[in-house]
């Protein structure tokens, strides 16, 4: 099964075990420590995760907030290696489909076929590069796609229509929607134009749209999944609670998958601890 086909499958999952979206939660590879990371992915997948995103520490973050970057800058200074973050992904990747988000300068640095190999020796189902522009990520996806690991494309608010086409085409296993302009974080609201912005990515493309950047509460993930996204991803909030207390991330996973449950009183409470 190609890793494009797990994350189809775990979207169709969602679909069919009657929640609004899939529920895609981010983790830092090797924070707060890498045993702690590992512990943390664990516990996703109990509190509920569908898809796991899997962040790759780099001294340059330009899509990331103030948290995730701290997250990041802290693995570095511990001495985490990609290699080491990419281990995180083994512990949970024959349960849930793991996409690992990687600037383009390690992976290049290491060279595109070495990294698409080192990403299925991990396990993992799927590749986010935020900093790959259109232009340069064929000779990725053609990588990818030869490896059967989804090449998952970022789109806009600021994406226009014909570019926003252009990268829709080329994306497997789903496309990341950016939910405002910006970079990571939580906040307060979401933009009143989600439904909008939504709307455009689903109507260029076939494969299931994922909103990102923004999402901090259960009540937010559900207006994403009310604006019409088919997994709602959640970052900052959860980096910063693995920050805080490694033990209670499983019950806020909890939370937010109880909250996109058309009927949230049938998910079985989460186990103590």
């Amino acid at each position: 099964m190609t890793g494009a086909e797990r994350i189809a499958g775990a979207f169709a999952s969602a679909r069919a075990e009657g929640r609004r979206a899939a529920l895609m939660p981010y983790l830092m590879g090797g924070y707060p420590t890498l045993e702690q990371s590992r512990e943390v992915i664990g516990r996703y997948v109990e509190g509920g995760a569908d898809v796991i995103e899997l962040g790759i520490p780099f001294s340059d973050p330009l899509a990331d907030g103030p948290v995730i970057h701290a997250a990041g800058v802290e693995a570095l200074r511990a001495g985490i290696h990609v290699e080491d973050a990419l281990g995180v992904a083994g512990a949970v990747a024959r349960e849930v489909p793991v996409v690992v988000m990687c600037y383009a300068n390690p992976i290049f640095a290491r060279g595109l076929e070495r990294f698409v190999d080192m990403l299925v020796r991990a396990g993992a189902s799927g590749l986010i590069v935020p900093d790959l522009p259109l232009e340069e990520a064929p000779a990725a996806a053609d990588a990818c796609d030869a490896a059967g690991v989804a090449l998952v494309p970022l789109v806009a608010p600021t994406t226009p229509d014909s570019r926003l086409h252009e990268i829709a085409a080329r994306a497997r296993g789903f496309l990341y929607t950016v939910s405002v302009t910006g970079t990571t974080g939580e906040r307060a609201e979401l933009d009143g134009g989600l439904a909008g912005v939504v709307a455009r990515a689903r109507a260029a493309t076939d494969v299931p749209v994922a909103v990102g950047f923004g999402i901090g509460t259960p009540d937010q993930a559900v207006a994403a999944a009310e604006a019409g996204a088919d997994g709602v991803i959640v970052g900052s909030r959860l980096v910063r609670a693995a920050g805080e207390d490694v033990s209670g991330v499983r019950a806020l996973v909890a939370s937010f998958a109880a909250a996109l449950r058309e009927d949230p009183a049938t998910l079985p409470e989460p186990p103590v601890g």
